[in-house]
């Protein structure tokens, strides 16, 4: 993991990563174990989960939970779950997306599709979010920290992708609510905007996607382990500092001036 595992967490520090069965979540997760955290997994898939685990130092150190991030109760048993083997939760990295949609135009969106979005992206972070207040609202010592994956489109869109880019605008309300919410109990909450790590959902980038001009074009990537360092970081701030907002992207890609 490079210099992810630079940034040291406090002893028996509980982390708690949704979407962790690939992708940023997985690299995030397996980060996080580097650096001394305990993590819990979340994600549809137990399998996935479980290959996630497999490569971190102490495989004790991880706990598999396969979560629907759409259900309250899911979600419930998730966070009782964690405190149940660890006793408290100072780490929520709210990770779980999909881009349902995304290549679509506007007029031809299905509404099935748009909630289906809006469940996942918006209502699956607000749920996780939530319970992970509450958790750290009433333990002992109080607090912890939360951070949601944003994504450079809660800045600026793709073309056909308003399902995915409506979100997360939403994410930067969630986090900026969450925030001020959680000034008295010591609840830190930030964001991160990724902007083209090298993963499945982003594979398209290396082989040419629709511009704002209309043209394809190949984008440049980058690799997901730099994503995980900065969150490894933010995560092992003392409560008294927090990053609100990071962009972390490929250099050359275009996001600014994009259109």
């Amino acid at each position: 993991m490079g210099h992810a595992s630079a940034v040291r967490c406090a002893p028996m520090s509980i982390a708690v990563v949704t979407g962790a069965g690939s992708g940023i979540g997985r690299s995030v997760a397996r980060a996080l174990a580097e650096a001394g955290w305990r993590v819990a997994l979340a994600g549809r898939r137990a399998q996935a989960l479980e290959e996630t685990a497999a490569a971190f130092p102490d495989r004790d150190a991880a706990l598999c939970v396969p979560t629907d991030v759409t259900s309250a109760d899911r979600v419930a048993a998730l966070f009782g779950a964690v405190r149940d083997r660890w006793g408290r939760v100072d780490l929520l990295f709210n990770n779980a997306g999909t881009f349902a949609g995304g290549g679509v135009p506007v007029e031809e969106l299905d509404p099935d599709t748009w909630r289906t979005v809006v469940d996942v992206n918006l209502t699956g972070s607000f749920l996780c979010a939530q319970a992970a207040f509450r958790a750290m609202k009433e333990q002992s010592p109080q607090g912890g920290r939360i951070i949601n994956n944003g994504s450079i489109s809660a800045h600026v869109p793709r073309p056909n992708s308003i399902a995915y880019t409506a979100t997360k605008h939403a994410m930067t309300g969630l986090t900026k609510s969450l925030s001020l919410d959680g000034r008295p109990y010591r609840i830190a909450c930030g964001q991160i905007d990724i902007g083209n790590a090298a993963t499945d959902m982003t594979a398209r980038m290396q082989t040419g996607i629709l511009q704002a001009n209309g043209e394809l074009a190949v984008e440049p990537v980058m690799d997901a382990a730099d994503v995980a360092a900065t969150v490894v970081h933010m995560a092992g701030l003392p409560l008294e500092a927090n990053v609100q907002f990071a962009t972390v992207m490929a250099t050359t890609m275009p996001y600014i001036g994009r259109g």
